[in-house]
């Protein structure tokens, strides 16, 4: 069931890498053993339990999804006490899906980011690999400077000579 549970996960965060890069989503795809009508299946599911008033909310979401993490780690930011939790994904073995919650299971933040013992591929501001690295991967190149397009599932890190890194759920999509 948390295999299931999982791989349907990855068809919800491929919907939104699919507005920027279908290419690869289309690629993508297969090698889960999914279809377009799935993938569009699994996002419309967890879009109503997103605004169902009877579903689980925040960090009980998750769980209830993708079932218990498999690394929960305590962190203290300034005078604010968090959790991270982290779960293996199928389609990136390399990656974590990563949970910060605030007291009470509120969820602050969410991507994917580079699993521990994970190699990081050689990154340069000329050099980056799209899917490969992640949000943490590229940020502290140097002369990097993150940049927050203001929506939730992106983000964007300007690089050295202007050209831009754009990121969906913490994992490169392009740079231009």
């Amino acid at each position: 069931m948390r295999g299931l549970a999982r791989r349907e996960f990855c068809l919800v965060l491929l919907r939104r890498m699919a507005d920027v890069r279908p290419d690869l989503v289309a690629e993508a795809l297969p090698r889960l053993g999914a279809s377009r009508r799935e993938a569009h299946a699994a996002h419309t599911r967890w879009q109503a339990l997103q605004h169902s008033p009877r579903a689980p909310r925040g960090l009980a979401l998750r769980t209830a999804v993708l079932g218990p993490p498999d690394e929960l780690e305590d962190r203290r930011f300034g005078d604010l006490d968090v959790q991270v939790r982290r779960w293996p994904v199928p389609l990136w073995p390399h990656l974590y899906w990563e949970v910060l919650t605030g007291p009470g299971g509120s969820v602050l933040n969410e991507h994917l980011v580079r699993a521990p013992g994970s190699p990081v591929p050689p990154a340069t501001a000329d050099a980056l690999l799209v899917w490969e690295h992640t949000l943490d991967d590229v940020v502290g190149l140097p002369g990097a400077r993150s940049v927050d397009p203001g929506v939730v599932t992106r983000w964007e890190v300007e690089l050295p000579g202007g050209r831009r890194a754009a990121f969906v759920w913490g994992l490169l999509q392009r740079v231009g």
